[in-house]
């Protein structure tokens, strides 16, 4: 299976990889979505041109994926960092993928990939899932957790290894988020792999989703004054029904526009030193 679809313009080298592991013409057995969001499913329309396979998601995801819905909108003001301050940038859907995508089982069961099951873990995304295989306790846990901060710029060009919960920028329900978390800790994963970040296993993954687990506000939440903190989006099986009232962010917005005009500044100045 083909787990996600990553950001827009990475289809080529998902179907690269895919023919390096397992051969020439040889496309997935199906494809499932952790979520929908603009990072995760960026590929996804490009290599269905290719491929002529089921894509499943979470039933609760579909408004976004079929047209239905928006995303709640990205939340600045929560802080923590040059991403975080830059979301409002962020595209958030509608995406449209029409029948292409199929809801998974309430059962959690994929008949493509009966060796794992889909556990539903909202907070980041209404219909967010991760997908678990018991024979070996492999987890893949798409933004449920990630391991590294997602909501600072510098930790995402290294990709240092720290346990956060979701990207804090993208989660509108943090109650959720939590609950997530805690499921995930108890299946006691062996391995995992995170939609951020590095994969991690044995004790490293046990003692970082542990701390995480039972310290989930100082690790996860950056700040106290994010739009969902307090309150949660609501959402349904059509999409968003009611969002609590949007969070003042100008101080944000200026820090973010201050970014992209230094990676801009950056980008010319690196381009001309090139040319001399």
């Amino acid at each position: 299976m083909l787990v996600d679809a990553g950001i827009t313009g990475y289809a080529s080298a998902i179907k690269q990889k895919a023919e390096q592991l397992f051969g020439v013409n040889t496309p997935p057995q199906a494809i499932v979505l952790t979520h929908g969001h603009a990072d995760h499913t960026g590929s996804l329309k490009t290599l269905l041109d290719d491929w002529d396979v089921p894509v499943y998601a979470h039933r609760l995801e579909l408004p976004y994926l079929q047209g239905k819905s928006s995303y709640p909108p990205p939340d600045p003001a929560i802080g923590g960092g040059a991403m975080a301050y830059m979301s409002w940038i962020f595209p958030i859907g509608p995406s449209d993928f029409g029948d292409r995508i199929k809801a998974i089982s309430e059962d959690g069961k994929i008949p493509e990939i009966p060796d794992w099951r889909a556990i539903h873990t909202p907070g980041h995304a209404p219909g967010h899932i991760s997908l678990f295989r018991d024979k070996d306790r492999t987890l893949i846990a798409g933004d449920a957790f990630v391991t590294t901060n997602q909501n600072a710029i510098t930790a995402v060009a290294t990709q240092r290894e720290e346990f956060h919960g979701p990207p804090a920028y993208f989660t509108c329900d943090w109650e959720a988020a939590k609950q997530s978390v805690l499921k995930l800790n108890n299946l006691n994963p062996s391995a995992a792999g995170t939609g951020h970040g590095i994969s991690v296993r044995g004790l490293d993954l046990e003692l970082g989703l542990n701390r995480l687990a039972h310290d989930f506000e100082n690790r996860s939440i950056p700040s106290q004054n994010g739009r969902y903190v307090k309150q949660a989006a609501v959402t349904d099986e059509n999409g968003v029904v009611e969002m609590p009232p949007p969070v003042s962010f100008h101080v944000a917005r200026a820090l973010g526009l201050g970014v992209v005009a230094g990676l801009t500044l950056y980008l010319i100045w690196a381009g001309v030193r090139d040319d001399n």
